[in-house]
């Protein structure tokens, strides 16, 4: 059985510029990155799609080369403050989304 923390994936992207690169993600970097393949137009956010640090893999995942925009948006309820929307700025192949 494949550990999933260590299971290593490749990912092709193209930035919008039209440059091509691979990485090999894994952990929640690979999980990140599924996830805002999967989000596609739709986008990230960390209430949709809830985990501990999606600022830390973003962060990751910029420093890879990958174009990633936040966008600040208000939220309500009782604890009103804002939340980052993580926008794909790249297409990208790979992993299993």
């Amino acid at each position: 059985m494949t550990d999933i923390k260590s299971s290593k994936t490749t990912f092709t992207d193209t930035t919008p510029q039209g440059e091509t690169f691979n990485l090999l993600l894994a952990g929640r970097n690979r999980w990140a990155m599924e996830q805002l393949i999967k989000a596609g137009v739709k986008d990230c956010t960390p209430s949709d799609t809830p985990a501990p640090r999606w600022a830390a893999y973003t962060h990751n995942l910029r420093s890879f080369g990958v174009p990633i925009e936040t966008a600040n948006e208000k939220h309500k309820g009782p604890y009103p403050r804002t939340h980052a929307r993580y926008v794909l700025r790249a297409q990208v192949k790979g992993g299993a989304h």
